[in-house]
This record gives structure tokens, C-alpha cells and sequence, in this order.
């Protein structure tokens, strides 16, 4: 059996999953078991936004949230909502037209257009980049198709060169879920929020790869674990009474066996 890559605080290990397993989960989970794109995002969000409000330390703070249109936008819009509803100044910055957002980020802007919030001018991102006490990295997630282009690639480089605080969704914008290549630009972050089951493009060695300095948690989005039976990965419950949790990353600590 492959040494587990991830483990949690109390020396538990973790399974990963590459990001063509994670989209098998995400069909099972949706097609078999009838969980919801937006149940799963709403779980994502609300984490997302908790993970941002650990980061402000408890002030008020100015939040700028990079979205694209799939998934990991969806994610980033909706914890904006949330942050947005416990009063931070959430800036929200698009990789392209609001037009073309997927059904699912685009259902998280209407609620947040209609809430009064509306994207950043494209002439503004670097500004509000350079303002927030906290910026999230909901770009591209574990979808990265090559390397980040247009508008993506620009905010990676405005996030690495004025962002404070990154926190990043899933895996840093730019990273291959799951190799952990990097073909063009990728994001630097501080804390990575990642969704289920840790990637294995997450555990790259820090010596080889400082991209991925920063801390890694694990967030619940709500999936039963009898979906991840179908791929054969089997574990014991490891959230607990937790929504989010800590992980290490074999390279950075061997737990005592």
C-alpha cells in the first residue's frame, strides 16, 4: 500500500485523490447519492468564509475575492456572500465577463448582485488587491487545463505581487491538482482551503516546490463517505465535531508510527 501523503494533527492519514478521481466523485455524489452543485458550494463557501475570518484574527477587515466561471468562482462568490452578511467590505473580481460564468457562479452573483455587491472594473483589480486584508484565490481549482491565460494569468500576477494574505480554494491557481506541475503562472498562497480529499498535486516536497509553502486544511463539503467506496478508498471518519481541519503533508512531518 502507497505511504498516505496527508495527515491530519492527531497522526491520522488522509487518502488524496487526483483531480480525474475528484471529478468521478463529484458525478457520484451528484448523479447516484442526489447531492447538489450549490449544496456542495454552499458547504465550500461557508468554510471558505470561515477560514478568511480565522485569517483577519478577529478584525475587521477589507476582503477581494478573484473568482472564475466554474466551480471554484462558485465557491468564492458564495463565501463572499457569507462575509458580505457578517459585515466585511467584500470586493468580488471576475477573470471575465459575468456573462460568461458558469450556472453555478453565476447563480452565486445574482444573489450577490441583487444583494447590492457588483464585480470590481477590471481598471480596479489592482487596487483592491492591494487594499484587501485578505484576498481569495477562487480562480481555477482543480479544472486547470494548461497554462493560466488572459485575464487569470494577469490577477495571479497582481495576487503574488500585493496581496497581504492569500488564501487559496482548492489548490493555488496554477497548480495541477494532480501532479503538482505548473505550466504558467501560479498563485503563491498563505493557506490553502482544500474541498473533500486532499489532491495529490498538493503534497509536492517544499524544497522542489516553495509555491506551496503557506498552511493546508481540509474543508467538509458534505459528501458521505460511501462515495468515495466506488473508487476504492476507504477511511475512518476524520472530521469529528469540525467542519475544516489541519493538514500536514508527508514531506513536512513523519508522524510517529
Amino acid at each position: 500500500m502507497r505511504e498516505p501523503l496527508f495527515w491530519t494533527s492527531e497522526s491520522m492519514p488522509i487518502p488524496a485523490v487526483t483531480a480525474e478521481q475528484m471529478r468521478e466523485v463529484d458525478r457520484i455524489a451528484v448523479e447516484e447519492f442526489g447531492l447538489g452543485i450549490l449544496q456542495m458550494m454552499e458547504n465550500a463557501g461557508r468554510n471558505l468564509a470561515a477560514n478568511v475570518v480565522e485569517m483577519l484574527a478577529g478584525m475587521d477587515g477589507e476582503v477581494t475575492v478573484l473568482a472564475g466561471a466554474g466551480g471554484n468562482g462558485g465557491g468564492g462568490l458564495c463565501a463572499a456572500r457569507h462575509l458580505h452578511n457578517r459585515g466585511y467590505k467584500v470586493n468580488l473580481i471576475l477573470d471575465r465577463e459575468a456573462s460568461a460564468l458558469g450556472d453555478a457562479a453565476a447563480n452565486q452573483l445574482r444573489i450577490l448582485q441583487v444583494a447590492g455587491l457588483r464585480p470590481v472594473d477590471p481598471s480596479g483589480a489592482e487596487e483592491a488587491i492591494r487594499r484587501a486584508d485578505v484576498v481569495v484565490d477562487a480562480l481555477i481549482g482543480y479544472s486547470l487545463r494548461g497554462a493560466p491565460r488572459g485575464r487569470a494569468a494577469e490577477l495571479i500576477a497582481l495576487c503574488n505581487g500585493y496581496a497581504k494574505q492569500v488564501l487559496s480554494l482548492d489548490v493555488p491557481s496554477g497548480l495541477d491538482a494532480t501532479t503538482g506541475d505548473t505550466p504558467g503562472a501560479v498563485v503563491h498562497p498563505d493557506r490553502t482551503l482544500t474541498l473533500a480529499l486532499p489532491k495529490t498535486g498538493l503534497a509536492a516536497i517544499p524544497e522542489e516546490c516553495l509555491r506551496l509553502s503557506g498552511e493546508l486544511y481540509l474543508a467538509d463539503i458534505g459528501i458521505p463517505p460511501e462515495v468515495y467506496e466506488s473508487l476504492g478508498l476507504s477511511f475512518k471518519p476524520f472530521f469529528q465535531n469540525r467542519y475544516w481541519i489541519p493538514l500536514q503533508r508527508q514531506a513536512e512531518s513523519t508522524p510517529d508510527k
